[in-house]
């Protein structure tokens, strides 16, 4: 499990298509991982599979490239990528329960500075769209934010303060570019346990 509080900006530093998916090597500034240990790559959970001075591999399968972005052009070498090492106990819970599980791909629809902030206009999946209330969490490329608010059915806006932006790579996303969404883990399950009596109540008025 996770937090979307970010550790570490990674960099991928190769990029291998491979018959049962797709191999990253990314160069980070930890200096303990472990085989086997999970970590979040743009809030994707991945396993560590080996460790090699400063960079660690990953391998991400095939159903995993059909649900996130790393299928795309986009993860190639040089590109950043956000960070950060699974919740041990005891550690401070700073944003919100995060299982690294990317629900779907968002596009960045509007970018816009508002004071001291930046505002980005997300247009989400119905699954994701579903769970998103007004100051409610979502997960970002596996930052924790907050919605800030509903803009329209399929879009949900995020706010960005200087330090999200100094300290992640969200700064560098614009218009057009893609990123891993989470829905908040709560509301998932509340929909999830109220589906049958809603199905129940769609029926009757059938």
């Amino acid at each position: 499990m996770f937090t979307g509080i970010v550790t570490a900006i990674g960099t991928v530093r190769a990029a291998r298509r491979t018959d049962d998916g797709l191999a990253l090597d990314l160069a980070s500034p930890y200096s303990d991982l472990e085989r086997g240990e999970s970590i979040a790559v743009d809030g994707a959970c991945l396993t560590v599979e080996a460790v090699e001075g400063d960079a660690f591999r990953v391998h991400i399968v095939r159903t995993s490239l059909d649900r996130t972005a790393f299928g795309g052009p986009a993860y190639q070498e040089g590109r950043r990528v956000n960070l950060e090492r699974a919740l041990r106990l005891g550690d401070r819970f700073g944003g919100h329960i995060v299982q690294g599980h990317v629900d779907g791909i968002g596009r960045v629809v509007r970018v816009a500075q508002r004071e001291d902030a930046r505002v980005l206009d997300l247009r989400v999946p119905p699954a994701v769209r579903a769970v998103s209330i007004p100051l409610g969490s979502i997960a970002v490329d596996g930052v924790s934010l907050t919605v800030n608010a509903l803009p329209g059915p399929d879009s949900v806006q995020v706010s960005l303060i200087p330090f999200t932006l100094q300290h992640t790579t969200l700064g560098d996303r614009e218009v057009g570019d893609a990123v891993h969404l989470e829905g908040d883990a709560i509301g998932k399950y509340v929909g999830a346990l109220f589906r049958p009596w809603t199905e129940r109540q769609e029926s009757k008025e059938t």
